[in-house]
């Protein structure tokens, strides 16, 4: 779950001899995100057993007893929030949109207004953070896709990278729907982060609902700057406006 460092100087904006650190994140090597979430699952489980055992063992003192329960509780919490995760991305892949959209019951929606609805709901979470958002989108972007679903997986993508961003920073959401259409998010973070953190988790569930809708979903990391962007099959073009 941990990802890879890959370290290079191939930045324009980098000064020279400044390390440049970039992690793909969101890829493990080609995994979805339902493989990532049970690969994950497996280390506290793995952790919770090697405790038990170590606990059977030999006769330990009260304190180490006391210390070895600690660390089992945080474990299961740990599982728990990853149970909760699976089950999420497991009810969204059983859901019928594929069958709905073959039979053309998909509606058209503007994703402009779900963007823009959104980063209003999310506006005093942002302010008790002091982190800002920044919203440039299509006045109107029309996507073809179940409206409530998409306005789920939006806000779940949208809360979590808020939830991600350094206290005094800013997230940053660019759209474009002309030479191939895209919805990119920016945000700063404070690494290093947990890859069982809750916006972690967060940003997991939402790749599994955009690459449901056909989506392609990239993620890298430079120093502290998060770069996360969606490439969307099929969206209209729009009327622009910042």
């Amino acid at each position: 779950m941990i990802p890879a460092q890959i370290e290079g100087s191939n930045n324009p904006r980098a000064k020279p001899g400044a390390e440049i650190r970039e992690v793909a994140i969101a890829d493990m090597a080609g995994r979805s995100p339902l493989a990532q979430l049970l690969h994950a699952l497996n280390q506290p489980l793995t952790g919770l057993q090697c405790g038990m055992e170590v606990a059977l063992a030999r006769p330990r003192t009260p304190e180490q007893y006391a210390a070895g329960l600690q660390e089992g509780l945080e474990l299961t919490e740990r599982m728990r929030a990853l149970v909760e995760a699976i089950r999420e991305v497991a009810e969204g892949l059983g859901e019928s949109d594929d069958a709905r959209a073959q039979n053309g019951e998909w509606e058209t929606t503007e994703l402009s207004a779900i963007l823009r609805a959104t980063v209003e709901d999310l506006k005093p979470v942002a302010e008790s953070k002091s982190v800002s958002l920044g919203l440039e989108c299509a006045s109107s972007w029309a996507v073809k896709v179940e409206p409530r679903g998409l306005t789920g997986v939006v806000f779940r993508l949208l809360e979590s990278a808020l939830s991600a961003a350094a206290t005094g920073s800013e997230v940053r959401i660019e759209g474009s729907a002309a030479g191939g259409e895209w919805l990119r998010v920016c945000w700063e973070a404070d690494p290093p982060r947990s890859a069982l953190s809750r916006p972690e988790l967060g940003l997991l569930i939402a790749q599994a609902g955009f690459e449901r809708r056909g989506a392609r979903w990239e993620r890298t990391r430079t120093g502290k700057q998060e770069i996360l962007t969606i490439r969307l099959p099929g969206t209209p073009r729009g009327n622009w406006s910042s």
